[in-house]
Parts: C-alpha cells; structure tokens; sequence
C-alpha cells in the first residue's frame, strides 16, 4: 500500500494583506499564543505520518528555515540557565525522524507553480499540500485534518480536496466544485473553476488549505498556461487532472480560520488561547469581564 510520506507546504507569498508585520517576517511565521501558523501545520501533518516537509520558500523566507534548524546559542543559554522545560521545548519543535527540504520558488507565478517546483522531490508518489494560513483545528478525540484526510486516501486511492460551505458572497475567494454525493462526507468532483463571481459560482462548496494529490498532477500542471490572475493555477491542474482519474472532495471534521485574513487571525488566536493550558482560564474570565463592559457602556 501506497503510504502518503511527502508533504509541500507553499511558503513563498508576500503575505500582502498583514502588512506592516509580515515586511520582515514570513507570514507564517505569525502566532498562534506560542506556536507559529507553520509549526501547527507541519504538527498536523506529522500526525499523518508525513516524514518529508517540503517548504517551497522564497525571498525572506530564511525564518522558517531557522525555526525548524538547531538553535545551538539559544540551547546552550537555556541549558546554562538551567531553563529544562524551554529547552526542551526548543528541541522538540520537530521530531528527530522528520525531513526538511526546502526549494526556492523563483518568481512568483502562483499556487500551481509552487506545488510543480516540489516534483524533483515528490517524484510520481501521492502526496499533500499544506496552506499554513488555513489554521485547522479539531475537537479533543477527532484526528486533525490531514490525517482524516489520508485515511480516507488509503481507502479511495485517489485525489482528495478539503471542502467546505461558503457563503454565495466569498466564492471569488475560492476554488469552486461541482460535486454530486459519493458517501458520507465525499463528493464525487465533477468540475472546478477558480475565484468565480457570485452569480456565475456552481455552487458555494469551496476548496480550502488541505490537499492529498496524485503525482500525475506534475504533468498537467507543467503545461497549464497562465489562468486567474495572471498565475499557474492549481486549480487548473486539478480540473485537467479530472479527465483522467477520480478526484474526491472531502466534508472534514474540524473547524477552519483563514490566517491570511486579520479577522480569522484574531479568531484563531481567540480559539486557541481559551484552549490553552497555561493562558485558557484567566482568558476566558477576561473575555467575559469585556463583555459586562461592553454591555454596561451601551
């Protein structure tokens, strides 16, 4: 059996929309309370047993390589300070068996482009891509997403794309299915079209940051041509991918924060620090003591 091993993570956006933040840093590499949106992903994708975490990067990018790189200052600091417990944290930021291989996107030609620059690596094996500013987050006792994601590939043995309802409004932020029920939760795909206005949009089923993929995506992607906006669409690949093989969309269980929106950012931090350890009680009475404030000021 044909095991997903192989993870792209698509890392070389500007990050546009958090601006002035994201001028010195990647935008990945913004918070959620103490982890950074990329560690969350590549957690997420440990968990379904991916070993290679492929970063296709680009300029500015050189955090994320650090983050997953030893720190032998920070360690020898910590260690000399007797700081076991954040040594320990700084050591465990990835698993010793994990993989980092990082690849330079050399202009920004869009999702597509990104995910054709990992074929050298991926070679014609199934593999998942990964949008870290699609924060997923599950419930205590629900596997994360990704891991769903490839126990149903093990079963179906075809591509698989994260889905999700949205409202008629946000499809132009989307890539769009036509899709008709298969089984629980799986739709059988029967067309998709990239960031269609409201009024044209198939339906309101939306594909969003999680991906499980067939290698002979590789061949179509690298005669695509230029589509929305301008780029090399993954969509586009998707859709001339569908001529040939299955592609399944997947109704996951979870919850989802768009990261790459402030709104969604502030939500995601909202969710996570209410759940957190260290920060969730005294949060949560903060939140409420805003609220009797509010109320009282109206």
């Amino acid at each position: 059996m044909t095991r997903i091993t192989k993870a792209v993570f698509p890392v070389a956006g500007l990050g546009s929309r958090f601006l002035p933040a994201t001028k010195a840093q990647p935008k990945e590499m913004l918070p959620i309370v103490d982890k950074p949106l990329i560690q969350y992903a590549v957690e997420e994708a440990v968990a379904a047993g991916i070993t290679d975490m492929i970063f296709i990067t680009g300029r500015n990018k050189r955090a994320i390589e650090d983050h997953f790189d030893k720190a032998y200052e920070l360690e020898a600091e910590l260690e000399a300070a007797n700081k076991q417990y954040l040594l320990e944290l700084v050591r465990n930021v990835i698993p010793k068996h994990i993989n980092c291989i990082y690849i330079r996107q050399s202009a920004p030609l869009g999702l597509g482009h990104a995910v054709l620059c990992a074929r050298p690596v991926v070679g014609n094996e199934p593999f998942a891509v990964m949008l870290a500013d699609d924060f997923m987050d599950t419930a205590d006792g629900v596997k994360p997403v990704l891991a769903q994601m490839t126990e149903v590939y093990a079963y179906e043995r075809c591509s698989l794309l994260a889905v999700q309802d949205v409202p008629r409004a946000q499809t132009r932020q989307y890539g769009i299915v036509s899709a008709s029920r298969y089984q629980e939760k799986l739709e059988l795909v029967s067309g998709i079209v990239e960031k269609p206005a409201p009024e044209l949009a198939p339906s309101t089923l939306a594909v969003v940051g999680r991906y499980v993929l067939s290698g002979r995506i590789f061949d179509y992607l690298e005669h695509l041509g230029t589509g929305t906006g301008g780029e090399i669409q993954l969509t586009d690949g998707i859709a001339a991918l569908m001529r040939d093989e299955r592609v399944l969309a997947y109704r996951y269980d979870g919850q989802r924060y768009d990261c790459g929106s402030k709104l969604g950012y502030l939500k995601a931090m909202t969710a996570m620090g209410l759940k957190h350890a260290e920060t969730g009680a005294e949060f949560r009475d903060f939140l409420a003591e805003l609220h009797v404030e509010r109320e009282n000021t109206k």
